[in-house]
Parts: C-alpha cells; sequence; structure tokens
C-alpha cells in the first residue's frame, strides 16, 4: 500500500471521526479507503456502461 497525503475538510473528518467512534469502522484510515474502492466501482462501471 502507498502512503498519500491529502486536504479534507473538517466537516468530512467530522463525520469520519462519527463513524469509527460508532464502531461501523476501525479507523479513519478503514473509511477513507473504503469510500474510494465504493467511488471507483461506481464510476468505473458508470464509464464502462457508456462505452
Amino acid at each position: 500500500m502507498k502512503l498519500i497525503t491529502c486536504h479534507i475538510p473538517e466537516a468530512y473528518i467530522e463525520g469520519i471521526e462519527e463513524l469509527v467512534n460508532k464502531n461501523l469502522y476501525p479507523n479513519r484510515s478503514e473509511v477513507i479507503r473504503i469510500a474510494i474502492r465504493d467511488l471507483l466501482k461506481s464510476e468505473l462501471s458508470s464509464l464502462s456502461r457508456r462505452d
């Protein structure tokens, strides 16, 4: 896995923290990984349907 740095709005961080505090995810990194995975699946499948 590679490490990247990005700037995230405070409101997003608060939402991520809420998910972690409610024990829905083990940590912030996992929330972000899953969000990116789901976005990529959705966007890439939309692109393939257009072709």
